[in-house]
């Protein structure tokens, strides 16, 4: 907020305090209005508790949220809320009244217990209002995270059938059976059973938001035996990947892997070799560099698509890099899947 925005803010919030302390005396010290320094004293008083209690609630209210999510703990956040709110208020309470006794020599008498009791109502009843109001913004911005989750995954559902429902993909993998058909049965019964793997896991995983790695990769590994059907030696596949465990979104090591074949060449004399591996907390797909001049169809949104729901679902961000004749991307490996009526965000990569 800039500085002259922040400047009428607090003035706008003094004024407003300043006069609902003194119509407050007003109406709640009838009293007062015959004694101009009691009503004085009873007004500074409530505006010192105003400004202690209004932005001094909000503080605690912010320290509170930095350390329990009204999403994943709602009952502990509330429980919390109330507790340091009423405890906060009282303590202001009873030290400004022995504040205004030292220095000013203004006492409560007969009247300092039943101040305590009202303002300390008053003050839960506002925070169950603002606690309330609070946690429906929350469970608002959570749903909409939600939607927005769902539509990227419908996007990349649709983006990986499309391909694979290409004319090109059908008319290639279609082609290569015709031809196994005639030199192995055995290969070409194995090549019908992987095909139909891979539209099998398309539509197994379209309402999940994570999969297990391993789920991911027997998926891939399908798709590949299809393309090294296809292209022979001249596609070279290293799977370093092993007992690596973790989740990552559904479709987003095979469209890395399906843009490695869509946008290089794949010839006798140039070999495309794509390696999986792990480092860190990541998995790595990469594979030489050799562009092809003319690329074919493509949307471009594959890698923006996985971008989007890493950023939905966690903190930790893809890395892509791009020099030394290798094509480099990582995907931060998630350690915990996303469950229902929890934070969507995962902390740990």
């Amino acid at each position: 907020m800039p500085s002259r925005e922040r400047v009428v803010s607090s003035l706008r919030f003094f004024l407003i305090s300043l006069a609902a302390s003194v119509g407050q005396t007003y109406f709640l010290c009838p009293g007062c209005r015959t004694a101009p320094y009691r009503y004085f004293m009873v007004s500074l008083f409530s505006f010192v508790l105003w400004v202690l209690l209004w932005g001094g609630n909000r503080v605690v209210t912010r320290l509170i949220d930095a350390r329990i999510s009204w999403i994943e703990s709602p009952v502990l956040r509330f429980l919390s809320g109330m507790v340091a709110t009423v405890s906060y208020t009282s303590g202001v309470i009873i030290g400004s009244m022995e504040f205004f006794a030292t220095v000013f020599d203004f006492h409560f008498g007969e009247s300092r217990t039943s101040t305590i009791i009202i303002t300390v109502l008053i003050t839960v009843i506002v925070s169950l209002f603002l606690h309330g109001r609070k946690f429906l913004l929350n469970w608002r911005t959570l749903e909409l995270d939600a939607v927005k989750l769902r539509n990227e995954n419908l996007t990349s559902q649709y983006e990986s059938l499309k391909s694979q429902m290409d004319p090109h993909f059908l008319f290639n993998s279609l082609n290569v059976l015709t031809n196994l058909v005639y030199e192995n049965a055995d290969q070409s019964a194995r090549f019908i059973k992987q095909l139909s793997e891979v539209y099998r896991y398309v539509l197994e995983v379209r309402n999940k938001e994570l999969v297990p790695l391993d789920m991911e990769l027997k998926f891939v590994e399908s798709y590949l035996y299809l393309q090294q059907i296809r292209f022979g030696h001249k596609l070279r596949v290293i799977n370093e990947l092993g007992a690596t465990k973790g989740y990552i979104p559904p479709l987003a090591l095979q469209m890395l892997v399906e843009n490695a074949i869509k946008h290089n060449v794949i010839a006798e004399e140039q070999p495309l070799t794509i390696r999986l591996y792990a480092t860190g907390d990541s998995v790595v797909v990469e594979n030489n560099l050799q562009k092809k001049m003319i690329l074919e169809d493509s949307t471009g949104i594959g890698l923006q698509n996985i971008a989007k729901r890493y950023q939905f679902l966690t903190d930790c961000e893809i890395q892509v890099r791009d020099a030394d004749g290798t094509y480099q991307v990582s995907l931060p490996l998630l350690r915990e899947p996303v469950r229902p009526g929890h934070n969507r965000r995962i902390s740990s990569c």
